[in-house]
């Protein structure tokens, strides 16, 4: 690694340089948003291709999330270490690859497969996208670069079961994998131009190759045993299932003592990581629930086409895209606390009048209403808990602590798309019956409802209003501290600027 001749920088918001590092990271981080939600759209399509039942859709979407969950800290780790920019880029061609070889899987299992090499892809990239930004860009225009980010990235979310109903109405569900290629060569080219490297000179030269064994293997089992269990109880689902909790439980102990952890259990001292983690993990669970089944709700008990079933959820676009980065700055001004309970809150309003759509009601009537206040809730959301949680972490660890975040996102949605269905009895081939789906559609989103508005009491329970604002001064030290793992304590005030990053 070549040594430091010079100080990095720091980008400014709106000049040229801030556009392309914000552009590349949210194109980058876009494809692995969109590749979670635009699949959903397409499973009906998917499913009477190749037969499959529940169980396997399950996998081809949960496949996807658990690799992507399980190495996602090993991918902010590595990126700390080498160097943001080099390992975001690196995923971004073996995720393009990994989209190439789902376009072409000529069965489900080779699906399933594919999407497990998709997951790995998106680990390494989406930690580097937002770590990119927190690194590049000015103390004082972090929170709106972020909140742009998280808007831009957000709205690829929300785009993800419109441009899936299209791609699969108009031409194939495989070309919502191919159009990945173009976009990948594009994003790896425009990185290696535009974008400055940025590393930790402090990361340890080892890394946490058994941390990331442990935690695959951990949640591999556990969503393994919860997928297939429904099928009747056996001794290798009872041994997967105690095997995966053991594992997470090996997983923790090994991140408490090991000296170059993937996942510093150090950050969690901190109360303000914690509970922006912890708003995180219900509130995405809940956000995962609606993603899976509002789109295959409208496909098979509505009547919708596959291209209507993704139109339903265009209000979200609209929303995100116009005010995710106004919510940013809101979090900024007024703090994050309000914004993190009230949009939670709203979220579960919104689910309410989900679990209130009829297969024959009018779209205008009952699913708009319900869409704009769903998209309402998730706009004050995105942003202020992801600025929360970097706000929360000494910069040096900002790929660290955007791992961290989305591994919990992560594991959370996965979780939720392997409970709901059997919560909901959508399991064998009732997920294709219109009867059957409208019940147990409704009864998840009283469930993810629930879980959302278990996320506002929670942050209104934790979550400090001036975390914000102590990530942009430079005041002296309060007296508080926290440990940092890499060396002595720091004070949370005095963060590390991205001037103090290795630029090559």
């Amino acid at each position: 690694m070549p040594e430091a001749s010079e100080k990095a920088e720091a980008i400014a918001w709106g000049t040229a340089p801030g556009r392309w590092v914000l552009a590349v990271a949210v194109l980058g981080s876009g494809m692995v948003f969109l590749d979670g939600t635009v699949i959903n759209v397409a499973l009906p399509r998917i499913g009477d291709d190749f037969g499959a039942g529940t169980s396997e859709l399950q996998w081809i979407l949960n496949g996807y999330m658990l690799t992507l969950a399980s190495l996602i800290l090993l991918g902010g780790s590595l990126g700390d270490r080498f160097g943001r920019r080099r390992i975001f880029v690196t995923g971004v061609l073996w995720f393009t690859a990994a989209s190439l070889l789902c376009a072409l899987a000529p069965s489900s299992e080779a699906l399933i497969f594919a999407r497990l090499l998709q997951g790995i892809g998106g680990a390494l990239l989406t930690p580097g996208s937002l770590a990119m930004i927190e690194s590049s860009f000015r103390p004082g225009d972090r929170a709106r670069a972020i909140g742009a980010w998280s808007g831009l990235s957000g709205v690829s979310t929300a785009l993800g079961p419109l441009l899936g109903g299209w791609l699969v109405e108009a031409v194939s569900w495989r070309a919502i994998f191919l159009i990945n290629v173009p976009i990948g060569a594009f994003v790896a080219v425009m990185a290696a131009r535009h974008v400055p490297e940025t590393r930790d000179d402090a990361a340890p030269d080892r890394l946490d190759g058994l941390g990331a064994v442990l935690a695959a293997t951990g949640l591999g089992g556990v969503t393994y045993a919860l997928i297939e269990a429904p099928d009747g109880m056996s001794a290798a689902i009872v041994v997967t299932a105690v095997g995966g909790v053991l594992a997470l439980a090996a997983f923790l102990l090994h991140e408490r003592r090991s000296p170059h952890p993937m996942m510093p259990l150090g950050l969690f001292r901190s109360r303000q990581f914690s509970a922006a983690n912890g708003v995180t993990f219900v509130v995405y669970a809940a956000l995962a629930g609606v993603f899976f089944l509002l789109v295959a709700f409208l496909q098979i008990a509505a009547g919708y086409t596959p291209l209507a079933a993704g139109a339903a959820s265009l209000p979200v676009t609209a929303l995100m895209l116009l005010f995710s980065a106004r919510a940013g700055a809101l979090a900024q001004r007024i703090g994050p606390r309000i914004p993190l309970t009230v949009g939670p809150l709203v979220i579960a309003v919104g689910m309410v009048l989900m679990a209130n759509i009829d297969p024959g009601g009018s779209y205008v009537t009952s699913v708009l209403p319900a869409v704009v206040v769903w998209g309402i809730g998730l706009t004050l959301v995105v942003a202020p808990v992801t600025a929360t949680v970097l706000a929360a972490a000494d910069s040096r660890h900002s790929g660290i602590a955007s791992g961290i975040n989305n591994a919990v996102s992560r594991v959370g949605g996965l979780l939720a798309v392997a409970v709901l269905p059997l919560i909901a009895g959508l399991t064998d081939d009732s997920f294709y019956d219109p009867a059957a789906m409208t019940e147990g559609f409704h009864t998840a989103m009283y469930v993810t409802a629930a879980l959302s508005a278990l996320g506002g009491l929670i942050a209104w329970a934790t979550i400090s209003s001036d975390v914000l604002a102590a990530d942009e001064s430079a005041e002296q030290p309060t007296g508080e501290f926290s440990c940092d793992f890499n060396g002595p304590p720091v004070y949370p005030s005095h963060r590390e600027e991205p001037a103090a990053a290795s630029v090559e």
